[in-house]
């Protein structure tokens, strides 16, 4: 371990009782007893470039053609399912596909082989994956044909392979999803990635004519005068409002994308996300959080502090606000993270510890504050020993991008760098060295 330790109040021991003491006070912003004490372990770069080869050599031994990797017990959906693997971007192949080319051009790992050379394999295994939805979720950007076919593209840049990710995004303007997994929001982003690969003007039309409809399609709140989206996934429209199927999810794509808006278009943007995410918070002194939903549901009144729900998504999400707005309640939310502590579901990016920390990440960057880089690193050491323990419990690795261990993996690179890029959310076509 490194000689150096961080001030006293890293290295503090805090038993389970203690913790929980702590935590009393703030429990109308979050459930604690969804989340553990932080391990006070000094950061060490070597510990955290180890496991990032350790995670990196078990994916590639447990490779197959046939299966790619094992399904995780904890990623299948129920007793019933019986998947040897999945495929997406989300949490399956494709997913690790991505991390580990991206580890690698970044200059963290060195693999054994290409594994892009399976994408038509693959392509057509998700489209079996997606069954009866494969139509109506075919564009979408953490499930479906997108990211793979945008992974393809990044390895060839064909006129074929433009054209099929034109239709693509075209075609998924209208989901009525409205969200970033599987909606338009998440073709927004593809357009934005691939405007930034190529800079075809095809691409910034594609994000230009998403943006107009998603202003169209905003809804207002009178209880809580200000606007939002509807998320239809079944008969029931969901209100979210998080980083995955909700509010600041949308305005991700947004947000980075603004340049290509206009200066009037965006000022009307930065104002409704502003006051949106102004009218939604819950605030308990120099704490904040938001909840799941807008509506009074069962899901809106689960008291969630992860990536997809809650202030760790908000964070990552809002962190490239051009204005200072926002930034009295993004410095609360990170508070609220860093109080709380990791997650007791693991060390994954969705909802995870790696997933948290990103927000201390995010927060440094915007910042320039040490504390929030310590505070990511000491995240980063719990998840780690999380990341072990689980593969000890189960006998296997996580092999999966949102929800497994190559998303701590990614985090930890960025940890050693001191950078903040959230993994195909802030970037999918890496530079070669890149740091």
């Amino acid at each position: 371990m490194a000689s150096h330790l961080f001030p006293s109040i890293y290295t503090t021991s805090v038993d389970s009782t203690t913790h929980y003491q702590r935590l009393s006070n703030l429990s109308m912003l979050y459930a604690p007893e969804r989340h553990e004490p932080l391990h006070h372990l000094a950061w060490d770069e070597s510990v955290a470039l180890s496991a990032i080869e350790r995670i990196v050599r078990d994916v590639e031994a447990r490779y197959s053609e046939d299966m790619y990797w094992q399904l995780h017990p904890a990623d299948r959906q129920g007793d019933r399912d019986t998947r040897a693997y999945e495929t997406a971007l989300y949490d399956g192949a494709c997913g690790v596909f991505w991390a580990l080319e991206y580890l690698q051009t970044v200059g963290a790992v060195r693999l054994s082989r290409n594994y892009l050379t399976g994408l038509p394999e693959l392509l057509s295994r998700n489209r079996k994956q997606l069954g009866d939805a494969a139509e109506r979720n075919r564009a979408s950007f953490l499930l479906g044909d997108t990211p793979i076919q945008m992974l393809a593209f990044g390895q060839q840049p064909t006129h074929e392979l433009g054209t099929v990710l034109d239709a693509l995004v075209a075609s998924n303007t209208e989901h009525p999803a409205r969200e970033l997994m599987m909606g338009s929001p998440g073709t927004m982003l593809a357009a934005l990635f691939l405007h930034e690969r190529t800079g075809e003007q095809r691409w910034s039309n594609l994000f230009q004519v998403t943006a107009e409809r998603l202003w169209a399609q905003l809804e207002w709140s009178p209880q809580y005068q200000c606007s939002y989206w509807a998320q239809h996934f079944d008969r029931n429209p969901s209100t979210y409002l998080g980083a995955i199927h909700g509010f600041v999810a949308t305005a991700l794509p947004l947000i980075r994308g603004r340049h290509l808006l206009g200066t009037e278009r965006w000022d009307a943007w930065e104002a409704c996300i502003t006051n949106t995410v102004q009218h939604t918070v819950d605030r308990d002194g120099d704490h904040a959080n938001w909840r799941p939903q807008l509506d009074h549901t069962p899901d809106a009144s689960k008291k969630l502090l992860q990536f997809c729900h809650g202030a760790p998504g908000f964070v990552i999400c809002l962190a490239g606000m051009p204005s200072s707005a926002l930034d009295e309640l993004l410095l609360a939310a990170g508070e609220t993270i860093w109080s709380a502590g990791p997650l007791v579901k693991g060390s994954n990016l969705c909802h995870g510890t790696a997933g948290n920390a990103y927000a201390f990440l995010k927060l440094y960057r915007r910042t320039q504050d040490l504390i929030w880089l310590q505070r990511a690193r000491a995240f980063a050491m719990h998840g780690i020993t999380q990341a072990r323990e689980e593969a000890a419990r189960y006998r296997q690795h996580r092999y999966s991008l949102w929800t497994g261990d190559l998303g701590l993996a990614v985090f930890l690179w960025d940890c050693i760098v001191a950078e903040a890029r959230f993994p195909t959310l802030d970037v999918f076509y890496a530079q070669h060295g890149e740091a």
